[in-house]
């Protein structure tokens, strides 16, 4: 078992991609002990990624592309500017009410970033704002995508736990509200400190206007999550949706989207999808080794050697959580760790639910921190700043998603209140 771990974190150290580290160490470790044949690691990878709720990736993907390119992310940004750009620190709100109505289609904060990301900078910078805190709020609200549903981690979380998808996605509704509500008065008590005034009156005409103009695109997350949550169709059917309706609108309506922009984000999608489903795949390989070989089962009964608490546990889990969000990619981390932590959850009686909105939220965290955070790659190149001054603009940010992350683990009612009315 040492020689699995060693091969795996020199890997990682090496700069080798993810799935190369778990898979080369995989077959490694399978080489030496000499017992497992050859075509059973082909099965055990190919059976990762043999899930129809993994279906639901592509489609997603799809969605969050269809909608970008469509020019929908615009129609959303205007009618966030219309409602709330009249407070205090205006496009400040407005940065985090964008991302709260565009998570309801694209389910990343990779594609939350890249897409409003490169408007809501451009124009915080066009009304005087600092860079270090347009690119701060803009990377803390992007992480509001992956919680408020659909959500592509959950997806993952969903196969590899065997927990509700649907009752994953319901259960994201409250907590991303909240950290909508915890970054919004982040910002206003920031607007107070600075003195930044207003970036518009406040226009009921506009908003009228913003409103009808944004409507088709709004009502994406209402098919997604009404549909689901009154049993219309399952979350894989969802996502098919979703991409129906993303192209109903930037074909018939919008009139954006031509044959060579669908072959562009089909060519983008299916890239993305096969670099997701490839982690999967060496990650229930590296799982699965780590459970024939009863590794999971010494772990978990470690942690319970510590204590038996639910709390405990969970503030143990959380801070494993947050320092392997600084170094693992979200699916990869997912997919090695729900193996080993959910016998512990279980075991100790914590909703399997509220335990997959508390990874998630760790993990997008995560996406925050160096050395490997994927949006603060994405907004450096964006925003043009160095790696280094994105991470210190980002850190302040951090403060109110911790918040979050305490008040869903301290209060299980905060994630369990919906799918507890839908679904039990």
């Amino acid at each position: 078992m040492i020689v699995l771990f060693a091969v795996f974190l020199v890997s990682l150290l090496a700069g080798v991609p993810i799935f190369i580290a778990l898979g080369g160490a995989s077959l490694v470790f399978t080489h030496f002990i000499g017992e497992i044949p050859d075509f059973v690691v082909l099965h055990r990878m190919a059976g990762g990624v043999d899930s129809f709720p993994l279906l639901a990736v592509p489609f997603f993907i799809l969605a969050g592309n269809l909608m970008n390119t469509a020019g929908i992310t615009n129609r959303i940004y205007d009618f966030a500017v219309a409602a709330v750009g009249s407070l205090r620190g205006g496009l400040g709100h407005v940065n985090v009410v964008g991302s709260v109505i565009f998570a309801g289609m694209s389910g990343t904060a990779v594609a939350d970033a890249g897409g409003l990301g490169t408007i809501e900078i451009k124009a915080m910078r066009d009304h005087g704002y600092r860079d270090d805190f347009a690119v701060g709020i803009t990377a803390a609200s992007s992480t509001i995508g992956p919680i408020i549903p659909p959500s592509l981690p959950m997806v993952i979380f969903g196969v590899m736990a065997n927990v509700s998808i649907g009752q994953l996605f319901t259960a994201g509704i409250v907590p991303g509200l909240l950290m909508a509500a915890c970054l919004m008065a982040y910002v206003t008590w920031y607007a107070h400190r600075h003195g930044i005034g207003r970036d518009q009156r406040f226009r009921l005409a506009t908003l009228g206007r913003t409103f009808v103009r944004a409507v088709p695109a709004l009502l994406t997350p209402a098919l997604i999550i009404g549909g689901m949550s009154f049993g219309v169709f399952t979350p894989t059917e969802a996502a098919i949706a979703a991409c129906a309706w993303a192209m109903l609108l930037g074909i018939l309506l919008y009139r954006s989207l031509g044959w060579r922009q669908i072959y562009r984000i089909t060519l983008d999608t299916i890239e993305t999808t096969a670099s997701v489903l490839i982690i999967v795949g060496a990650a229930s390989l590296f799982g699965w080794v780590l459970t024939t070989t009863r590794v999971t089962e010494a772990l978990a009964a470690g942690l319970l050697s510590l204590t038996t608490d639910p709390l405990l546990i969970l503030l143990i889990v959380n801070l494993l959580l947050l320092f392997v969000g600084c170094f693992l990619e979200t699916i990869a981390a997912i997919s090695i760790l729900v193996p080993i932590l959910m016998p512990v959850i279980l075991k100790v009686g914590i909703d399997p639910v509220q335990f997959g909105l508390i990874m998630v939220l760790n993990l997008m965290i995560g996406l925050l921190t160096p050395p490997v955070g994927m949006v603060l790659f994405v907004l450096s190149r964006v925003a043009g700043m160095s790696f280094d001054r994105t991470v210190m603009a980002v850190l302040p940010f951090l403060v109110p998603l911790v918040v979050v992350l305490g008040l869903i683990t301290l209060f299980p009612s905060l994630t369990l209140w919906l799918p507890t009315m839908f679904y039990r």
